[in-house]
Parts: structure tokens; C-alpha cells; sequence
């Protein structure tokens, strides 16, 4: 350890001299947050740079392109005068047509080779150690200089010609209290090459066993542990087999080339962008990240539909941040079934509300806008009423383009299992976030109440019985979004309901969501999480994280798609002139008119959807 700190104040050709005297091994640089920066090498045939050096822009996140050379040029002046890589004391890799054939200790055997090959160095510097040591963390791997774990994973690089292969990560373990301090010291000194791809479970990113890394030593997690993962440029070489170029080289794992940079801190300039952690998923331990200037906003939007215009007493039924993971959780997600309807007018027909279908269609909008698969699953018997609202929601530019509309029923054992998973393989769902806006939830006695204590049981399917289900299958996810107690998904605060809301002792929903969304009005709820996955995905941190550092960023190029997907005064009001045509009514007074829940629309709901939308744009 001594050896190794001396290093670090030591001038980058002292160090290679030291390496070519064999008195030093290159293999101790790995990790050396501090001092000389450090360059791993790909060497390629001159047909295959053009299309390499492509692959590392579009992949830029594993592989920091520092400097591509000259066919033939081996002494990388650009980056350090007096470096060969023909003998640096590197220990290399040989690859013939995709196999590694051999593992050499010097290049100079092949000097007419490459004269025809182009040599690429990419960075290889960020490691999380320094950040670990200053928060009390200690090294565990065997000595404090060797490499961390590397795993192939089942992510895909953005292909460019004939390079086709998977990213490949480092992986250190952080205890759970320290992981925001580690990786918010990793962001302000190393900015966007410190942020992790992924944070939580391994087999998320298809690696099936932390104890047998692909390269380096395996480190044991230890409890209370969260595995986190970095881009790695060992991705290099699973670029170089893919190309099956007729020879190639690439410097072996742990191996860097010391140049003559420093490897300089940065200073993040924005303050904005500090780096921010959240939890969205326990099984599959699942983390997020995006900035603390996005949480702030989103706190905001979710401080804004907590207003009580009802004076329900719903501030006690307020979690902080339920709107931040849920959001996080449905940007993760890949397909998204949401469901809505709530019979409180049983006796005339239809039996709905205004509260519900708004916020239902406004949260689908955005998600077809982000690329996810949408579904809605509603009552067979209001199966109608929700295809005409969907259609009209089309054709009036409310929704881009339809939504899938299911129901169930229920019935024998397994049939939620059925149908929320291929083949009911619950390692196969076939959605991954359920969502319930203002959807009538059962009781603990099994039966359906409105709020004045009315059981509506037999205007309702057993929907509930999916979102239990979800419990129990791995990469399930919910949402229950509600603004009274008695809606699926308010079970996670049902002890609060039975104590504060009127008639809370009977009309409870006893089914929990893993996220309970509390707003004044369920279409609040709706807006503001809409709201809160345009801000995610505006989010710079949160998008390539996402990403996992693979492709070229895509902000920019949907940015204008995303935004058109936002809900708007506009857009709700045509929203409630659909509802209005096909006599759906007012929860709380039954009106069929333009209200929700006894509030006026021009006034009331106008004012919070244009409050939201300022909030989230400006």
C-alpha cells in the first residue's frame, strides 16, 4: 500500500520505466483512483477502425474513446511521450477471427502487422474505491490493488457493423446506509462516467452468480450489502471477438497503459444535477437515479394534488414520496396495465364516475409516448362505455393511439396468475407495473363500498385479485392511486383510513399497492404522475441510467413527443365533454356535467392541471 501511494505522485514516465524493468506490474494500477490516468488498448486491422471508433461514440459509456491512432503508429504521442505499445510492460490478448489464441507480454513480434492496425486507448480511471475509503469503507478484495468483479451481461450494446456484443460491468458492493454518500462523491468528482448502470439485483442485467465473475476476483457481499455496477471497457473485448477480425489485440483485464494526463477531478458545475438514490422495488432489489433537482419538482407536484378541497382528512393518509417511486418504478417498467371504474352512481347506468377515466387516459398517453406497452382492464360491463371513451379519446388527439381493453373475471385458482404471466410463469409477466386510479377497491369483509357505506359489490370484478397476485410475483410492481380510502391499492394506509375518513372502519380497501398515491381528487393523481415521467425522462442522470450507458442519447430527438403526450387544459377538457356525452357523472353530487367530484372544471380542475403543467415545464 505504500508502494501504491508513492505511485500516485510519481510522473506517468517514471511508472512505465518502472514496468518495463519488471519492477513493477502494470496489474497494480487497477483501481488507483488518484495520480496518472490510465488507458486500456484495442488494436484492430485499419478496415475495422471506422466502424470501431462509431461503436465507441454510440457506446461511449463503457467505452471512453481517449484517442484513436494512426495506422501504424504504436508510440501514441498524442497521449505520452516515449510510450510503445509494443513493450510496456502490458500483458495482452491475441484474437484471431473472434478467439483469444493467446495471451502475449509483448508486441514486438508483430511490428509488420501493425503496420496495417489502427490502436485505440480508452479511459480506464473511474473506480469507485476513493469515494468507498472517505466514507469508511474498506477494500475487500484480497489486496487493496486488485481488480473488482466483471461480469458479461445480457444488456446489448448499440450494434455498429460487425460489432455486436454485450456491455460488460464492474461490480462493487456498498452497504445499503452509505450507497447515496458513495455515489453522490463519485458523481461531483467524475461527473457522468462515475454514474452506476444499475443498482440492486445482479440478474436484472442476466448475471446469475455474483461469486464467479467473468474477470477479475470475486468479492462477497456481506448483509445489508447493495451490489452496484458500472460500465466496464473489458466490453472491448467482447466488441473485438464479435468483429471476428482476422487478428486483434487488446490489453488483458487489470492491465492499463499509464499516460502521460493526469487523472483530474471535476467539479460538477450545476448544482442541480447532484446525484440522487431512491429504492423502487424490494423483490427484485431494484434502485433509481436521477437528480435532486427532478426529486424536488416532483416533490412539488406531489405537494400540490395533496390539497384537500373535499376536507376528506386525506393529510393523514399522506406518505412522503409515493408519487417519486411510483414514477421511478413505471419509468423502469416495459408494460403497464392500468385499471379505473368506480360504480358509485348504482342506480342509474352507467354506474361511474368523472373521477378516474381522465387520469387513466392521461397517465396512458404519456407512457405510449415513452415507448411502453399500455393496457387498461375495466368491468365487462362497462366494457363498452371505456372502448367508446378510448375511441374518442383518439379521435379527438387526447390519446395518440388506442389502447388494448381488457376484463377479468376471475374464477378458478391460478387465473390471476394466468393472466398477469405467459403460460402463468410467474418468471414471465407480461406486465411489469400495475396501475389503479380511483378504481373501487374490496373491503376487508370482500365486499365493495362507496363512501357513503353502500355496498356495490355486484357492479364489480375481482380486479383486486391481480394486484395480489402481483405480490407475489418477482418484477411486479403497483400503484394505487386515491383520494378517499376505499380504492385499490389504499390498503398500504388502511389503518389511517379506518381512523381519519368518514366511514373508514367499513369502506377500508384492504388491498395494498406497493405505492399509495394520495391526491384530492383520483385525476390529480393521473396528472401528476404523468407529469413526474416527463420530468424523469427530461432528466439527463435518469435517462442513461435507463440506457445503462449504451446507445446514443434520445432526449432531444422525443422531447417534443413527450411533451405533446402532457396533459393539458385543453386536452382534459375534451376529456370531460367525453365523459359528459356518454352521461357519466359527477362522483359526489351525480351531475352529468363538466365536474369532478362535485368541484367545477373551469376553475377548480383548470387551474390544478395548469399549476402541474407550469411546474413541470418551467
Amino acid at each position: 500500500m505504500i508502494f501504491i501511494t508513492y505511485l500516485r505522485s510519481r510522473l506517468p514516465p517514471t511508472i512505465r520505466n518502472l514496468t518495463l524493468q519488471k519492477k513493477f506490474n502494470s496489474r497494480k494500477m487497477s483501481g488507483m483512483s488518484e495520480g496518472p490516468k490510465q488507458a486500456s488498448v484495442v488494436v484492430l486491422p485499419k478496415s475495422f477502425a471506422e466502424d470501431f471508433e462509431k461503436f465507441c461514440q454510440a457506446n461511449s459509456g463503457p467505452l471512453p474513446l481517449l484517442y484513436r491512432s494512426k495506422p501504424g503508429e504504436w508510440k501514441g504521442p498524442a497521449l505520452s511521450v516515449g510510450l510503445d505499445i509494443r513493450n510496456n510492460g502490458l500483458r495482452y490478448k491475441k484474437y484471431e477471427f473472434g478467439s483469444c489464441t493467446d495471451n502475449l507480454t509483448s508486441l514486438e513480434g508483430y511490428s509488420e502487422q501493425l503496420k496495417d492496425m489502427v490502436t485505440f486507448y480508452l479511459d480506464c480511471s473511474i473506480s469507485p474505491k476513493e469515494a468507498m475509503k472517505k466514507v469508511g469503507i474498506p477494500v475487500r478484495s484480497k489486496e487493496s490493488h486488485e481488480n473488482v468483479s466483471i461480469y458479461k451481461t445480457t444488456v446489448p450494446c448499440s450494434t455498429v457493423g460487425s460489432f455486436c456484443c454485450p456491455l460488460v460491468v464492474t461490480m462493487a458492493p456498498i452497504p445499503e446506509d452509505k450507497l447515496e454518500a458513495v455515489l453522490h462523491d463519485i458523481y461531483l468528482t467524475r461527473g457522468v462516467p462515475g454514474e452506476p448502470i444499475h443498482i440492486g439485483c445482479p440478474e436484472l442485467l442476466g448475471i446469475e452468480d455474483l461469486s464467479k465473475p467473468d474477470y477479475g476476483e470475486p468479492v462477497i457481499l456481506k448483509p445489508g450489502d447493495v451490489p452496484v455496477f458500472w460500465a466496464s471497457e473489458v466490453t472491448s473485448l467482447e466488441a473485438v471477438s464479435s468483429c471476428r477480425s482476422p487478428l486483434a489485440f487488446t490489453s488483458s483485464p487489470g492491465y492499463a497503459v499509464v499516460i502521460d494526463q493526469k487523472d483530474k477531478r471535476i467539479q460538477v458545475s450545476h448544482p442541480g444535477e447532484v446525484l440522487a438514490v431512491q429504492c423502487i422495488s424490494q423483490n427484485p432489489l431494484q434502485y433509481s437515479i436521477t437528480s435532486s433537482s427532478t426529486v424536488q419538482k416532483i416533490r412539488e407536484l406531489e405537494n400540490i394534488i395533496a390539497r384537500d378541497p373535499g376536507n376528506r382528512g386525506i393529510k393523514h393518509l399522506f406518505n412522503k414520496d409515493e408519487l417519486l417511486k411510483a414514477s421511478l418504478s413505471l419509468s423502469h417498467a416495459h408494460s403497464v396495465l392500468i385499471t379505473t371504474g368506480f360504480p358509485t352512481h348504482f342506480t342509474h347506468d352507467p354506474p361511474e364516475e368523472t373521477d378516474g377515466p381522465p387520469g387513466a387516459i392521461a397517465m396512458a398517453a404519456i407512457l405510449q409516448a415513452l415507448g411502453k406497452e399500455v393496457a387498461i382492464v375495466v368491468d365487462e360491463r362497462a366494457m363498452n362505455l371505456h372502448r367508446k371513451i378510448i375511441e374518442d379519446s383518439v379521435d379527438q388527439g387526447v390519446l395518440k393511439t388506442t389502447v388494448p381493453l381488457l376484463n377479468y373475471q376471475g374464477g378458478e385458482a391460478g387465473s390471476a396468475l394466468m393472466f398477469l404471466c405467459k403460460d402463468g410463469d410467474p418468471k414471465s409477466p407480461r406486465f411489469d407495473h400495475l396501475v389503479a386510479i380511483e378504481r373501487s377497491g374490496r373491503a376487508a369483509d370482500g365486499n365493495y363500498y362507496n363512501a357513503r357505506k353502500i355496498n356495490i359489490k355486484h357492479l364489480v370484478d375481482p380486479i383486486d385479485d391481480l394486484f395480489l397476485a402481483a405480490q407475489k410475483i418477482p418484477g411486479i410492481s403497483s400503484t394505487g392511486i386515491g383520494d378517499g380510502g376505499n380504492e385499490l391499492g389504499m390498503g398500504k394506509v388502511k389503518t389511517s383510513v379506518k381512523k381519519y375518513i368518514k366511514n373508514g372502519d367499513v369502506i377500508a380497501c384492504d388491498v395494498e399497492a406497493d405505492f399509495a398515491v394520495i391526491a384530492g381528487v383520483s385525476n390529480w393523481g393521473g396528472y401528476a404522475l404523468a407529469c413526474a415521467l416527463y420530468l424523469l425522462n427530461m432528466n439527463n442522470i435518469h435517462r442513461r441510467y435507463l440506457q445503462k450507458a449504451v446507445g446514443l442519447p434520445t432526449t432531444s430527438s422525443k422531447a417534443p413527443a413527450w411533451a405533446q403526450a402532457l396533459p393539458s387544459v385543453i386536452k382534459e377538457e375534451k376529456m370531460m365533454k367525453i365523459l359528459v356525452q356518454h352521461q357519466v357523472r359527477s362522483g359526489v353530487t351525480g351531475n352529468v356535467g363538466m365536474e369532478v367530484d362535485g368541484l367545477p372544471f373551469h376553475g377548480t380542475h383548470a387551474e390544478m392541471i395548469q399549476e402541474l403543467i407550469d411546474v413541470t415545464t418551467m
